[in-house]
């Protein structure tokens, strides 16, 4: 990569030069690039894209550089996070509704998926219930652990959800010969999301094709605290409504709680435990209307 760059220096001259997180930005007076490693056939994937009636990626420059991608760089509109956060999940979900389609599966494929989810919800119960029985011994408990002793109870409540609606999806899917996939962003967020001349999604180059629900997933595990995902998901299953085992694994998976590690600074201490809390009041607030319309 470091040999290509030198060469696409050489051949645009550029008068600025700025690393941005795994972009290179060329700015020069015939105009303005962006150089990234080459993870995939972005060609290919803009091709399948275009066949889909799909456009909103920025435009491939040249392809032909050894390790690189260069892209013509694409300018962003100020907005709001809220306006933007919709704009990109509306046409994320599109995304997904116009490349869907049924795969084939057998009964092992959602095993494995069943086994993994589960194996995640036992490791981290059994890790907040061996953190509480070492709190509950001190005598003197920090605020960060004080806070956490009188809140396990919430905490490990998402754990009995998860581990209920796992069962229940598992039940729904076990004899189904079916998955629907579609293209996934796979690094969905709202840095790679431009408003210009037209909606750009940046960022392709961990792009795959698996469960729609996994950008769902890590948009929300990312956003939550500060985005409205009761709009946001209206809003996403207005364009791609997702199936009922779907939705049940969206939100077995976001009611898992993350860990929290703890270390010598008391102040990051109580920071992650609140942390984990909002994540679970939040996330509880997100999935009780549907289930509440459910037992209606």
């Amino acid at each position: 990569m470091n040999r290509s760059l030198l060469l696409l220096k050489e051949i645009y001259k550029p008068y600025k030069y700025t690393i941005r997180g795994h972009a290179h930005i060329l700015n020069s007076t015939s105009g303005d690039y962006v150089v990234k490693e080459k993870k995939q056939d972005i060609k290919k994937l803009y091709t399948y894209l275009e066949s889909r009636n799909i456009s909103c990626f920025p435009p491939l420059i040249d392809d032909t550089r050894e390790g690189v991608n260069v892209f013509s760089y694409v300018s962003d509109t100020p907005m709001p996070k809220e306006q933007r956060a919709n704009d990109l999940i509306k046409t994320i979900a599109t995304i997904h509704s116009k490349t869907s389609y049924e795969k084939e599966v057998t009964e092992d494929d959602y095993k494995k998926i069943y086994e993994h989810i589960k194996e995640q919800i036992d490791y981290l119960r059994y890790y907040y219930d061996k953190t509480f029985d070492d709190f509950f011994e001190e005598i003197y408990p920090s605020p960060s652990h004080y806070l956490l002793l009188i809140n396990i109870s919430k905490i490990l409540a998402s754990f009995d959800f998860a581990s209920h609606e796992l069962e229940e999806w598992y039940k729904k899917v076990v004899n189904l010969k079916q998955f629907r996939v579609s293209l996934i962003h796979n690094k969905l967020a709202l840095e790679h999301f431009f408003k210009s001349d037209k909606d750009y999604l940046i960022s392709w180059e961990d792009s795959r094709i698996d469960s729609p629900i996994l950008d769902l997933v890590s948009f929300y595990q990312k956003e939550y605290l500060d985005l409205p995902f009761n709009t946001l998901l209206a809003n996403y299953l207005k364009i791609n409504p997702l199936k009922e085992e779907e939705m049940s694994l969206f939100f077995t998976v976001i009611a898992i709680p993350f860990k929290v590690t703890f270390d010598d600074n008391e102040m990051n201490n109580f920071k992650e435990v609140n942390k984990v809390l909002d994540y679970v009041y939040k996330t509880e607030e997100l999935i009780r209307p549907y289930y509440t319309s459910k037992k209606e």
